[in-house]
């Protein structure tokens, strides 16, 4: 049985902490925490763990939202549908199920889930606006009890949201088919340093937009007229399917699809391999300079 709808305030990608308190109950939403560590990966679970959104199931970035790594592939490759379906079954979420998504603060990993869900077919997806930062602030409880299974029959299928692989992309720049848009930090996209992946720089051609400055100081999205003048000077000329994100391995690149359709653009498109799979191949060129 799935969880009952409850419609929830707010905007259509976004959810206040106020709000998401106000929809708890018997049909509250299917609620995740998203929160994890790139340099300690047992911390996501660790904190979810000492605390949580009272509800809220654990999603953990390696183990669910991500592939098996190969050979060739990121570090965070799409998962096998399969094993997506039955984890949001799992989940509770059914065919009329809203999801509520989560991390510590600005959705650069709870962004992963909702790009997931809407990959697969699933589009009654938000992100809680400000993360858990947002919810404690405004002096909600946290729970440390586990969520009862209420499993539902999820049915999606892949191929709701637009990708490229590796050898795409590279033609597509080749022929200024696309807009290339890294969503890392400013010093790793110049090469400047490289916490994570054995080279440093960015793919030649790419135009850098952290995904930090999608948001306000507050850790909350910033508007919808801030996001599309932000992004106007690199999505201008070009249509949403020619406006493709990446990042360090296709996590917080989903960030930056998400504010480009909070700014009334949706359809861009992901590059899942990134920067750490661009790099796999010794032939890839790389840059270190805009």
């Amino acid at each position: 049985m799935s969880v009952a709808k409850r419609q929830i305030a707010g905007s259509p990608l976004l959810i206040s902490a106020a709000d998401l308190a106000a929809a708890m109950g018997p049909t509250a939403p299917v609620i995740v925490d998203c929160r994890f560590n790139l340099m300690q990966p047992d911390a996501g679970r660790a904190a979810y763990e000492d605390g949580h959104i009272p509800g809220a199931w654990y999603a953990d970035l390696d183990r669910d939202l991500s592939g098996l790594r190969q050979a060739h592939s990121g570090r965070h490759p799409l998962p096998d549908p399969a094993l997506l379906r039955a984890l949001f079954g799992g989940f509770g979420i059914g065919p009329a199920t809203q999801v509520v998504a989560y991390d510590e603060g600005g959705g650069g990993l709870a962004a992963r889930l909702w790009w997931l869900l809407r990959w697969m077919g699933h589009r009654d997806v938000v992100l809680l606006d400000g993360g858990l930062a947002a919810w404690q602030h405004d002096g909600f409880p946290l729970s440390q009890a586990h969520p009862v299974p209420r499993p539902a029959r999820f049915a999606g299928e892949p191929g709701h949201m637009p990708v490229l692989n590796t050898a795409q992309v590279v033609a597509a720049l080749a022929d200024d088919a696309i807009r290339l848009l890294d969503a890392r930090a400013e010093e790793r996209f110049m090469g400047r340093v490289e916490p994570i992946d054995p080279v440093a720089g960015h793919v030649p051609g790419a135009f850098n937009l952290p995904f930090g400055g999608n948001l306000a100081a507050d850790n909350r999205f910033k508007t919808p007229e801030e996001l599309a003048r932000r992004y106007a000077p690199v999505a201008e000329g070009r249509e949403p399917g020619e406006i493709v994100f990446m990042c360090g391995s296709g996590v917080t690149a989903c960030h930056g699809i998400f504010a480009l359709e909070r700014a009334g653009r949706p359809g861009a498109v992901l590059y899942p391999g990134s920067w750490s799979e661009w790099i796999r191949s010794p032939e890839r060129p790389v840059a270190t300079d805009r």
